[in-house]
């Protein structure tokens, strides 16, 4: 494992202006598990909402479950409706697409919004999927061979963590 030079703190600042400027006092917030879940709640509390955030989990609707099964999938906990809403689907790393369809599958089994916007943190490139986020901090390249994860330290600092697969 080693960290990437890439500042995870000055993006989640960028990302944050991005936020600021499609939110409206009706969007709603979800992240998915687990780095999405943690942009989610940073960014709550940065802009001062009341309603705490919807965390989703992607793991019942991968298309790899039968490989990966349940393991650190987190569990879906949304405390609003989401029929009608206009959600922020937030996620730290967006890479081939399928964890954004999985969250998606996921997020439609709890209702329809009006409408739903990805925000992601880093776009790695390399889609299987045609899935564009709306707001992005970074655009960057890295290997198949690695995967590139968001860590959160006790302060609740962001960082990134590169692995070779």
């Amino acid at each position: 494992m080693t960290q990437l030079a890439l500042d995870a703190e000055a993006l989640y600042s960028d990302l944050l202006r991005g936020v600021k400027a499609i939110h409206t006092p009706s969007t709603r917030l979800i992240g998915i598990h687990s780095g999405g879940a943690w942009l989610a709640e940073r960014v709550q509390k940065d802009l001062g909402l009341a309603d705490a955030p919807g965390s989703i989990s992607s793991a019942m609707h991968r298309d790899d479950f039968a490989q990966r099964g349940l393991s650190d999938g987190g569990q879906t906990q949304l405390s609003f409706d989401v029929n009608g809403a206009d959600i922020l689907l937030f996620d730290d790393v967006l890479y081939t697409g399928r964890t954004i369809r999985a969250a998606l599958n996921e997020l439609f089994d709890y209702g329809r919004p009006a409408s739903v916007k990805l925000v992601v943190l880093v776009d790695r490139g390399g889609r299987e999927l045609p899935v564009q986020a709306d707001v992005v901090a970074a655009r960057i390249t890295l290997p198949a061979t690695q995967s590139l994860a968001l860590i959160r330290d006790d302060a609740g600092r962001f960082s990134f963590q590169v692995e070779t697969v």
